[in-house]
């Protein structure tokens, strides 16, 4: 099957699963169009982009107004830098393809000037609860993110939606707020996914004093995470149609009162590992000791920065068997590939088996396979490639449709909503003071503890859903509980019929 018709196929299961979806998403995050309409345009209450960066304004800002102010400015110079190295580098490695705004180049970038133009801004289109990150620091709680989408304004903006989200992280609540705490916080999120009003009253319920919106301030802002379509090809009588998605993250300087370049969590600087063999070497030791190993194998782990690169370029699609971080990456290959590698299936296979001894405890993480996906997994790039809406996982509603309430949008993607049982099971235990599990599966394939919320539909192992072709012989143990539902069956997907990862089919 060509990969267009695996993205239709993943569209159509996106539709057949659009109700029960709906409910898991409500359950930690706001996408109802009209309170997301009134919170944006709140003014001094709400959560306008404009607003929360400079809290002295309370009208919204279009992009002009937003990147002269001087903590955003920054932010800018990146991105226009950013642009210049992606045009350098496409035509070093496809010098015979044509680069360019709009047709007829062969790839066609973002139109950069939109980014900072009078006539966008960035409209809240979701509010997500992410207080299953409190391992990284328990004491702000975990996170809570304000997304934010690009779009055109004015009456003539026929198409207004454009390929960028822009998410800004805050704090769950700040350390030294002595005023809540982390269980009723969890409390108040859990409690919020019951309200049954709409609009301006669900609105008014959540930005109460006692509301789940309480402790959101522009005081806890810690970064701002990016993710634009900078550019896209048109399939042609030499490949396929390809996106590339351009990630960053900016965090806020409290000295300096800017936003600046930072790593990218566990983003995997692959360039300077493969030209620095100290720097691999290092690397190497570090990930597969037996502690690393652990987190790693929960998605829990947090790679040191030195390791970690400030950019990352998605391609979508990316197939079900290409990886960014697996053999043509140049970071894993078996023993007898040859060629530069930090890690090989030896390396993988000691590494393991040393663990184990040690005591830790292996969920995912059982072969050089599952390694080589879980490495690719816990990346900003490798993430977004997998069970995406076109590199996206959170599109956000579209409240500027002329009746929004009945808008057609998909506000986020099958790995989103597959993830939102095991995200409430990490409040739930917040909120009753009891020790939370933060682990988590692969992002192709959600974890088993929400099976029975998820069981039938393509977010676990209905149609649609990823899987496992088990082979004649023993199947890789990583991935073996991949399986399809009754009267389904796992089936290729792409031109490698070899591939063992498929997706769940009639028979």
């Amino acid at each position: 099957m060509r990969i267009r018709s695996v993205l239709i196929v993943l569209l159509c299961s996106l539709v057949v699963n659009a109700a029960r979806g709906d409910a898991l998403q409500r359950s930690l995050a706001v996408i109802d169009p009209l309170a997301l309409r009134e919170i944006d345009r709140a003014g001094s209450t709400g959560f306008g982009l404009g607003r929360m960066l400079d809290p002295a304004r309370s009208t919204s800002l279009n992009n002009a107004e937003l990147f002269a102010l001087p903590a955003i400015a920054p932010v800018r110079q990146v991105f226009e830098a950013e642009f210049e190295r992606y045009v350098s580098r496409h035509k070093m490695l496809l010098p015979r393809e044509t680069i360019g705004v709009g047709p007829p180049h062969d790839f066609q970038l973002f139109e950069q000037g939109l980014l900072w133009s009078g006539d966008t801004r960035f409209v809240l289109v979701g509010i997500v609860n992410r207080m299953d990150r409190a391992y990284v620091a328990p004491e702000t709680c975990g996170e809570i993110r304000l997304i934010y989408r690009l779009t055109r304004i004015g009456e003539d903006a026929a198409r207004p939606r454009l390929p960028m989200t822009l998410n800004l992280v805050l704090r769950a609540k700040e350390p030294s707020d002595s005023t809540i705490t982390c269980a009723e916080l969890a409390r108040r999120w859990l409690a919020a996914s019951d309200l049954p009003q709409t609009g301006a009253e669900l609105t008014e319920r959540l930005l109460a004093s006692d509301g789940a919106f309480s402790s959101i301030k522009p005081d806890n802002i810690d970064r701002i995470e990016t993710n634009l379509q900078i550019a896209h090809a048109p399939k042609s009588a030499t490949r396929d149609f390809r996106t590339d998605y351009l990630q960053k993250v900016f965090r806020y300087d409290a000295a300096s009162k800017t936003f600046i370049e930072a790593p990218m969590e566990n983003q995997i600087d692959r360039d300077r590992l493969l030209a620095d063999a100290g720097l691999a070497r290092d690397f190497k030791s570090w990930l597969l000791d037996p502690a690393h190993l652990g987190e790693f194998d929960r998605g829990t782990i947090l790679i040191p920065e030195k390791f970690l690169a400030t950019s990352s370029v998605a391609a979508t699609p990316a197939g079900f068997e290409r990886s960014v971080l697996q053999p043509e990456y140049g970071l894993m290959q078996s023993d007898h590939a040859g060629g530069k590698a930090v890690f090989t299936d030896g390396d993988v296979v000691s590494a393991l088996k040393a663990a184990m001894a040690n005591g830790v405890v292996l969920q995912n993480v059982r072969t050089p396979a599952g390694f080589a996906r879980r490495l690719n997994d816990i990346t900003c790039g490798g993430c977004h490639q997998v069970r995406g809406i076109g590199g996206f996982h959170f599109p956000g509603v579209d409240w500027i449709a002329e009746k929004p309430s009945n808008t057609t949008t998909v506000p986020a993607s099958p790995h989103f909503v597959g993830d939102q049982p095991r995200r409430r099971a990490i409040v739930a235990a917040m909120r009753d003071a009891v020790a939370a599990d933060y682990s988590r599966g692969f992002s192709d394939r959600p974890q088993m503890r929400g099976s029975a919320a998820l069981a039938g539909t393509g977010y676990l192992d209905g149609w649609g859903a990823t899987c496992y072709r088990t082979p004649a012989k023993m199947a890789d143990r990583s991935f073996a509980s991949w399986n399809c539902a009754e009267g389904l069956s796992c089936q290729p997907v792409d031109a490698d019929k070899a591939s063992r990862i498929g997706m769940c089919f009639v028979k």
